[in-house]
């Protein structure tokens, strides 16, 4: 996959994906709850979290997804709009990114958009797709990308997509606080006293041993306190080598939750004037 692409499929498509896909949400809220330590700060916050996303059936939300490369004192910015919603035991997402500025170059509009979704929604000549899939649609160069991003399921046992979102990414809120420290050292940050006390900031630093030290240093999280929802993402990668790694940043501003989407948003379909989509099954990634 390309490595743009890699990058924001992995940070907003699968982190958002993993908020609340499938019936996911539905199978955590059912599980029994663990008992809270009350003088344990940061199991309570991660278990409001947790009972937040587990309850969403909407959530729209503007993005803004920054990639730094400190070596390269390079920085590109994209600004979009994310959507979400399930009924019952599906759901659909997509991301509509519509303007991209380059270092200190006048902002720029474009059109790129994804799509997670089920293979049976994509179209491929002679051949039939199955599992879970991400679609990307670049508009300037008029090009369709099919990543698979999970194997077909047992029908009756939808695909567990916390567990896929978080072969790439943590997923804190969801993944137990005990796993997470197995490869994390997990803090709650104070705020200075000067700055608002509205968002909750989280701090992993990668263990020497964690399965995620070849792709992090650190990944920072902030938690909107009224709406115990995540607002921002500060991801430290491990390459180039410390202190030089490259550094994605996203930002959900201006969310809706469980609010009407207008259908349309989650319509898939690639122009007439595009070529035959590139189909990337898991199998040939892993070679």
């Amino acid at each position: 996959m390309n490595n743009q692409i890699m990058i924001r499929a992995t940070f907003i498509v699968l982190w958002a994906a993993g908020t609340c896909w499938a019936s996911g949400c539905t199978e955590a809220s059912q599980k029994p709850q663990q008992e809270i330590p009350k003088d344990d700060p940061l199991s309570i916050v991660l278990e409001r979290l947790n009972k937040t996303t587990s309850g969403l059936k909407s959530f729209q939300s503007n993005v803004e997804y920054k990639f730094s490369q400190p070596l390269l004192e390079s920085e590109s910015l994209w600004k979009g709009v994310l959507y979400y919603a399930r009924s019952g035991k599906t759901s659909t997402l997509s991301i509509h990114f519509n303007t991209i500025q380059q270092d200190d170059e006048k902002e720029q509009k474009t059109l790129e958009q994804y799509f997670v979704l089920d293979g049976a929604r994509l179209s491929v000549p002679d051949r039939e797709l199955k599992g879970i899939w991400l679609a990307h649609l670049d508009y300037q160069i008029k090009e369709a990308k099919y990543y698979q991003l999970a194997e077909p399921n047992d029908p009756n046992k939808p695909t567990d997509v916390f567990e896929l979102a978080s072969r790439n990414l943590p997923m804190l809120g969801f993944s137990k606080t005990e796993d997470l420290k197995k490869q994390f050292e997990v803090n709650l940050v104070e705020p200075p006293k000067t700055e608002s006390e509205e968002f909750i900031q989280v701090h992993l630093k990668v263990k020497p041993n964690s399965i995620y030290k070849d792709d992090y240093i650190s990944i920072d999280f902030w938690i909107d306190e009224k709406l115990d929802l995540p607002a921002k993402v500060v991801a430290v990668k491990s390459e180039p080598e410390p202190p030089l790694g490259d550094i994605v940043e996203i930002k959900f501003l201006k969310p809706k939750v469980n609010k009407s989407i207008d259908k349309k948003v989650f319509e898939f379909k690639i122009p007439k004037d595009f070529g035959e989509p590139q189909v990337n099954p898991l199998e040939s990634r892993k070679k």
